[in-house]
């Protein structure tokens, strides 16, 4: 097994890659040869890079940061490929949210129409990563996808490249820890969870503090409070109204269905008109980033630029990070850390089927996920599942086949729109603003 790794981070120009990039480097167990940003936009990833510069002479200074667009020199004999790509960037984001939103549905990234077409715009970029990495990097590569929507992208991927060494992940659930741990005054690594869903779409279905249940502890102050505690308001991540209002629906939620507890993205899916009316068509989330972070970034590398100094502090926010670099640790050391990564189902839940891409916790080693058997699970919540699951199939399918019945079937099958006359709607004028992006479909 090698001692020392080739890491790419892909969509090195991310406002996230600065905060990524710290974690990876502060864990001093992962050694790093070499360490790569690549990104399809180059003034981007220029400007990105001064950031993420300082934050290698500050951790490492002995380490060369390597900046391309040139994807054999960037993948060329890379092991662990980290895969943070926004297809059509902040500016498609914000016409997803404001197409939806013009129709009184869900604008939001990742879930309801605006999920769906940020999905067929990836599939392909996806697909065309994993041909370049089989092409050029080592041969026992992996790639660690965190781009959205990862359930879309784990499904494409597990039907168009089903031999592809790549595990999608996601940072959500692992945010709902930290703040569980918040509620339960410890350390985030104290707590063990057991979990089913979808990307997105998932439930908490025990949880262990140091081997305690405290599963009925948690529901209870969520039932009350939501997934809030004093700490949390005082942390960046909860600072934002936007995931205050979050992380405080999950109370109404816990309360209409007390079985489990629900992944935040539940409130999309289960309280979609209480959504739409605080969403605001003017200021939509992919208007905030655009104003917030983005603009962090700007000022920030204008001050570089200027031979001043800069607060990197500002770019270490939420848990992201450090999840993405333990499961790039496992998979580099065979260390079977238990972390909840999406995979193909294959009986894992029993009664789902077994080509769902389910989220799940697993052990992780050197040779990927070794899923956690969850068994059978109630109908209510199969239901739901299943629902989803073949959405996103029909997307997967539209986008393969270039079906336009097939988009439309997926748009409409889709809880968060409500009838079939707004989903052709949606979709059409989806259609429209994607050209750049999508496939024809007939």
């Amino acid at each position: 097994m090698k001692k020392e790794f080739k890491i790419v981070i892909c969509g090195g120009g991310s406002t996230y890659t600065a905060g990524i990039v710290k974690n990876l480097l502060e864990e001093e167990e992962l050694k790093i040869k070499e360490l790569w940003l690549y990104d399809i936009d180059q003034e981007r990833q220029e400007k990105v890079s001064l950031i993420v510069k300082e934050v290698v002479k500050d951790l490492r200074p002995s380490l060369e940061l390597k900046i391309s667009t040139d994807e054999e020199e960037a993948f060329t004999d890379a092991d662990f490929i980290m895969a943070q790509m926004r297809v059509g960037g902040l500016k498609m984001r914000v016409k997803d949210e404001q197409i939806s939103l013009k129709h009184g549905c869900i604008g939001q990234e990742t879930c309801g129409a605006g999920g769906m077409a940020y999905g067929m715009r990836t599939i392909g970029p996806m697909v065309h990563l994993i041909d370049v990495c089989e092409k050029y990097a080592s041969k026992t590569y992996w790639i660690v996808n965190y781009s959205n929507p990862a359930a879309i992208v784990a499904k494409a991927t597990q039907t168009l490249r089903p031999n592809a060494r790549i595990l999608n992940i996601c940072d959500m659930p692992v945010e709902v820890e930290a703040r569980m741990a918040e509620i339960l005054d410890t350390d985030l690594s104290n707590l063990e969870v057991d979990y089913f869903g979808l990307n997105h779409y998932g439930w908490f279905t025990k949880v262990q503090c140091n081997g305690e249940d405290v599963t009925e502890k948690l529901k209870k102050h969520v039932a009350e409070y939501g997934y809030v505690s004093k700490a949390s308001y005082e942390d960046a991540l909860v600072k934002d109204p936007d995931w205050l209002h979050t992380f405080t629906n999950a109370k109404k939620i816990v309360n209409y269905f007390p079985d489990y507890l629900p992944n935040t993205y539940w409130q999309y899916y289960l309280l979609g008109d209480d959504i739409v009316d605080y969403m605001d068509i003017n200021n939509t989330r992919g208007m905030q980033v655009i104003h917030g972070r983005e603009t962090k970034i700007r000022e920030a590398v204008k001050k570089l630029e200027n031979g001043e100094k800069i607060d990197l502090t500002q770019f270490y926010v939420g848990v992201h990070g450090k999840f993405i670099v333990e499961v790039v640790k496992a998979l580099a050391y065979d260390t079977r850390s238990r972390q909840l990564v999406i995979v193909k189902n294959d009986g894992a839940v029993k009664n789902l089927p077994d080509d769902a891409m389910v989220e799940i916790p697993a052990y992780i080693t050197k040779d990927g996920p070794e899923p956690v058997r969850v068994g059978e699970i109630p109908r209510f919540y199969k239901g739901l599942i299943e629902q989803q699951d073949a959405c996103e199939g029909l997307v997967v399918e539209a986008v393969i086949e270039g079906s336009y019945k097939k988009a439309l079937q997926a748009f409409t099958l889709n809880r968060t729109i409500p009838s079939a006359n707004v989903a052709k709607e949606i979709l059409d004028e989806m259609v429209e603003a994607n050209k750049e992006y999508w496939m024809e479909l007939k």
